[in-house]
Formats: C-alpha cells, structure tokens, sequence
C-alpha cells in the first residue's frame, strides 16, 4: 500500500506546483502589486497640468499614454502637508495642519474615534497613531522615503530623518538660496515629508535608515532585493513644480535660478522615471504613481494693514472634493488660517470648501495597459486604501470610510 501512496502524493504534488501560476494568475491584479513607488508633485490644477500648459509635455505626451491617466483625482485639503499626511495615515486634517504647521508642535490628543481619527490639535502625532509604513513593518514588507535636498543644509535639518527641533519653528518653510556655506542651497520642505509627522516613526531607531535623501534612491533601484516595496518620492521645492512658476521670467524662478513650474517637475521626471521603470523590481509587479498635493490657489491679493503696518497676503482656496470626502473632528468650512511670513508679511489663507481640488494622476504598471483613461472620481485617501488593498493590511482613518472606491478594474486593466 505504502508503495502506491508514494506516487500518488509525489502525482498531487506536480500537479499543485503546475496550479500555482494559474493560481497567482488568477489573483486580482491590485493583489499582486508588490514594489509601489510614489511621485508626489505640487500645486497645479488638471486643466493646467494636462490640459493648457505646455510644460510637461513628458508627463501628458510621454507617460500618461503608457499608462493610466486619472481625470478625476483630487487633494484632500489646503495647503500641503494635510494631503500628504491624508496618503500615509488617513487622518484627517487639523487646524494646524492644513497651515502647514508653522511650529513643529506635536499633537495634543483628546481622544481616539472609533474610525482611527485623532481628535486634538496640533502637528506631530502621538506614537499610538499609526501609518501605512507601521503597517507595512508590521507586515514584514520594506519601505523608505526619499528626500530631496534634506541635509543639504546641516544647520537646518540632518541628511537623514530630518526634521525641525519639536517645538521650534520650522525653518524649512521657504526654500534657502545656494551660498558659500551651502553651495547647492537647501529646498527640502519638512511639511513634503510625512513620515516625520508621527512619533511611530519619527522615535524609532532606524528612522535615519526610513527617511534618507533621494541620491540614496539610484543604488536602492539596483537590485531587486535592494529596492523597498514602498517607495515615497519627494522632490525639492523647485523640482515639485512649488516654486517658480516655470517660464524663467525675472522674479518668477526658484533660488537656485531654475524656472521652477511644471517645466522643472517634467525634467525631474525625465530624470528619475526611467530608473524606476528600468528596475527589476518595477518589472518584476511595480506600480509607479505621478499625482499632485493638491490643486493651485483660487485667487491672490496683497495689501498694507493700516494698523501692523504688515503686507498681508490674501489666498483663497474653493477646496473642491469628491468621494463623499468628509471633515474630519478638528476643523470647520469656511475658515481662515494666518501664517507668519517673516517680520513684515502674512499670509491670510481662507479656505472655503473641503478638499484639494481636481489634480489628476498617472499610474504606469506591467499590470496596467497603456492608453487606459479613467473618469471614476478618487481622492488621497482612495490612494492609501489602494495601496493597502496590495498589500492586504487593514484600513486606516478615512481610508476605511464607507463607500470609498480603491483602484480597480477602470485602472487595472492589462490581463
């Protein structure tokens, strides 16, 4: 008998093993994603950015048709860092946050909703708070972000996990021209780098390995076994599109001379897109994801306080949303915020509607066919339940909101 049975399961087993590519075949393909390498650009609308600038023409003619173009992406809020923060966490935005938290405060917490929301004030959250990189940790997968220009300035923010001192006020709120003393200048924004924004990460040991300046990023692509399976990109501020406003007219370009707009966001994507879609690990289940914080301001105007003496600054933001986006615990529409500018200006930011307006985005992945154009309305928060969806990890904040679509077939779209 013992004769037979051996064939038989050496028979079962062949057999299972020839299933198997069948069986991985047969998982959905937002399942099979493994190496996810995020491009975060700033401040353009999607009727600017794909649709009357001439630019970019390497984002709009070049990668948007090897892909997925996104046509009804939108930010989460006003100005920055609530967006990125929206895509690494879920929460929602505080008071501070959406100002860009001009103080580096950590954040005062009351309570905990059952949604995962922190309700409090402030910018820095407690180490209860958790984020997809605590997940993906938790979940044994590799991740690192990488920053461009931080550390290019010691006295500002250290080359790796660098951040301002808690407390302090945040010196990286406005680019710093190149000098003697820091012949590259400094254009690193802490308010572009999430992971700092929580002490899960920011307090952990090996945050200096999480958090490393981009050049660290060309040898990490080498190999597959170097290459994390979550890669956030942040460029400096002239390289985000930021600053500048792209036509290198006079008073209009970034610190270091760069016309800044989206002309200096497409070279940095011709520079490092083609790394990305060169490594073995993009190949092999990568999706690549070109998108926006959010949209530009509605208008601007500027005036001399009769009683401070000050310029002020007057910004508007209409805040358009989707997704059945909704507030969060710690802030109300409309409101406005006042932001020190320096001794002499402010801005007065009015923020009317909730999210961060139409941005777009495009997704380039072997499990994508090119050409593929999707109108299904998805916001940051759509993004990170994507995100976790690939990885199988539960959902964080508003991430977990009923009804809240994640990429699907409308993106997925290659067999």
């Amino acid at each position: 008998m013992n004769s037979i049975r051996g064939p038989v399961r050496a028979f079962l087993a062949a057999g299972l093993i020839a299933l198997l590519p069948a069986l991985a075949g047969a998982a959905r393909p937002e399942e099979r994603v493994r190496h996810v390498f995020i491009i975060t650009l700033e401040n353009k609308d999607y009727a600017d950015t794909f649709g009357s600038s001439r630019q970019d023409p390497y984002l709009v003619g070049t990668l948007a048709p090897m892909g997925a173009l996104l046509t009804h992406y939108y930010g989460t809020g006003h100005v920055s860092l609530d967006n990125y923060l929206s895509m690494l966490s879920g929460q929602g935005a505080s008071a501070e946050t959406e100002a860009d938290c001009p103080v580096f405060a950590d954040f005062q917490l009351k309570r905990v909703t059952r949604e995962g929301l922190a309700v409090g004030t402030g910018c820095v959250y407690p180490a209860r708070i958790r984020t997809l990189a605590d997940q993906l940790t938790a979940a044994g997968f590799r991740w690192r972000g990488y920053m461009e220009d931080m550390g290019n300035d010691p006295a500002r923010e250290a080359a790796t996990c660098g951040h301002p001192a808690l407390g302090a006020r945040d010196r990286t709120q406005a680019a710093e021209a190149p000098s003697s003393a820091v012949p590259a200048g400094d254009q690193y924004a802490s308010r572009h780098d999430p992971f700092i924004y929580f002490h899960s990460l920011l307090d952990a040991p090996d945050c200096a390995e999480h958090v490393v300046a981009l050049p660290r990023l060309e040898a990490d692509l080498a190999t597959l076994a170097t290459t994390p399976n979550f890669v956030f990109i942040t460029p400096n501020l002239c390289h985000d599109g930021h600053d500048g406003d792209g036509t290198g007219a006079p008073g209009k370009v970034c610190v270091n001379g760069e016309p800044g707009g989206l002309k200096s966001a497409d070279d940095f994507l011709r520079t490092w897109v083609p790394r990305i879609l060169a490594s073995e690990a993009y190949r092999r289940d990568g999706l690549l994801i070109i998108t926006f914080d959010e949209s530009s301001y509605t208008t601007v105007a500027s005036a001399k306080d009769p009683v401070s003496g000050k310029t002020i600054v007057d910004v508007t933001f209409r805040g358009e949303s989707c997704c059945g986006q909704r507030p969060g615990p710690n802030i109300t529409r409309p409101v406005t915020h006042v932001i020190p500018l320096g001794p002499d200006a402010d801005y007065r930011l009015r923020l009317e509607g909730l999210g961060g307006g139409r941005v777009g985005a495009v997704l380039l992945s072997p499990f994508i066919r090119p050409g593929t154009v999707s109108a299904v309305p998805y916001n940051h928060y759509s993004l990170l339940k994507s995100l976790e969806d690939s990885f199988g990890l539960r959902y964080l904040g508003f991430a977990g909101q009923p009804g809240l679509v994640p990429f699907g077939r409308d993106v997925y779209t290659a067999p």
